[in-house]
């Protein structure tokens, strides 16, 4: 017996697909915020993020017919998000570097953070993910805010699933420091 999850037809894409221009304009007000928070995670610059926003939107808008309800609308946009984010950073060179060839600071036992003891609040823990360096912060948003697991970020970045774990390791160790530290 095979399962299978039916997506619904969305009647604004539908009126979309035949160029409604209205129906363009609620979907934008729909999704724009949320687009925007993910790639703005992801690339930590409010201008590349609204560059990453009006180019997902005119390439979702341009590729409407070759969107087929495998997924939601907004899980369809927000791939496409994702993917203009990376490019972004990618443009700027992130390094995402492979695990033997990592000379990344790592706690020693005597310094392990403990996790219960750092109850911030949410705008402190913000702040200190827009310090992390670009590769832990891309790792990091995917894994914990956009949900994605490591072999997904590992196909989305292009890298290994090891070194994807092991970003994700030292970006969450590097956040708890920087907040042990005060921001």
């Amino acid at each position: 017996m095979e399962l299978t999850a039916t997506i619904e037809r969305d009647e604004l894409v539908e009126r979309s697909k035949l160029g409604d221009a209205a129906s363009y304009e609620t979907i934008y007000r729909q999704y724009s915020k949320a687009m925007y928070n993910t790639s703005f995670r992801i690339v930590n610059n409010r201008a590349d993020a609204e560059d990453v926003l009006q180019e997902a939107f005119v390439d979702a808008f341009r590729s409407l017919n070759d969107f087929h309800y495998r997924s939601t609308f907004g899980a369809w946009l927000k791939k496409i998000v994702i993917n203009k984010s990376i490019n972004i950073l990618r443009k700027r060179k992130m390094d995402l570097v492979e695990l033997d060839q990592s000379n990344a600071y790592v706690l020693s036992d005597d310094e392990r953070l403990d996790e219960q003891e750092l109850q911030y609040k949410v705008e402190q823990v913000k702040k200190a993910i827009q310090k992390l360096a670009d590769g832990y912060r891309t790792v990091l948003s995917l894994y914990l805010l956009e949900g994605y697991d490591h072999e997904e970020i590992s196909e989305i970045l292009g890298i290994t699933h090891n070194t994807v774990r092991t970003q994700y390791i030292r970006a969450k160790q590097k956040l708890l420091l920087i907040i042990k530290q005060g921001g």
